[in-house]
């Protein structure tokens, strides 16, 4: 079994967004990732998707774009991402969600060995800047959902097991150093962190880096090449 991941897909499947307003590598963007899938993916495998899921604004809008990708191979695991609007309640997406398709919001789950946590997040402020207190609520309240999520993830996960901590924002600034999240997910040991949100020419892009000796994958489509991205055995003990 392998653990896949990518995300920002911004699915406009029964409504189409022309997405190359965005630059030249949104051109075609879904055919190139339909044959990346294809080549492989199977159906034992796991395939993470961290968030921006859909353009939809209400939930039976999304629907389409839900079953557009529950027909592709593979277990498929989905995050709520700042655009994806449609989402309002967890009982709602998941009653929505095709066999072989999962939704995770502030808790876990467990799938042949692989436990897979995560929450949205919110972005993390750059130094010397002042935080919002708007921000500083959601920011706060983010948090304590890692910690949801975390502490769900450790009750499901048995010995030999992965742990796959899934966010829809980067965990840390643009200076890519220690934060109270990724202080938060190393305190729980997981053996890898997948994260989007990001897009274009953003200073925080970096594809893999390591943080508390943890790997943290950017699967934003667009910058990953439009292909998914593999999440790697763990090597740590």
């Amino acid at each position: 079994m392998n653990v896949f991941a990518i995300s920002d897909l911004h699915l406009s499947i029964n409504n189409p967004k022309p997405m190359d307003i965005f630059g030249p590598v949104w051109d075609g963007y879904l055919e190139t990732i339909e044959r990346d899938w294809a080549a492989k993916v199977t159906d034992e495998d796991i395939v993470l998707l961290p968030g921006d899921l859909s353009w939809a604004m209400k939930i039976d809008e999304a629907k389409a774009d839900i079953d557009y990708i529950g027909a592709f191979p593979g277990r498929k695991v989905i995050i709520r991402g700042n655009h994806d609007y449609w989402w309002k309640s967890i009982s709602a997406v998941r009653s929505l969600l095709p066999d072989g398709m999962y939704a995770v919001q502030n808790d876990a789950l467990r799938l042949d060995g692989c436990v897979i946590c995560g929450t949205r997040l919110w972005t993390t402020p750059e130094p010397g800047k002042e935080q919002p207190a708007a921000d500083k609520v959601i920011y706060d309240r983010e948090l304590l959902r890692l910690r949801m999520s975390l502490d769900a993830a450790k009750k499901l996960r048995a010995e030999g097991d992965r742990l796959v901590v899934m966010l829809h924002y980067p965990p840390f600034n643009s200076t890519f150093r220690p934060t109270v999240f990724t202080d938060a997910i190393a305190e729980y040991s997981p053996d890898a962190v997948v994260y989007g949100h990001l897009h274009g020419s953003a200073s925080r892009v970096r594809r893999l880096l390591t943080i508390n000796d943890i790997p943290y994958y950017l699967t934003s489509c667009d910058l990953v090449n439009l292909s998914l991205i593999h999440i790697s055995e763990p090597t740590r003990h």
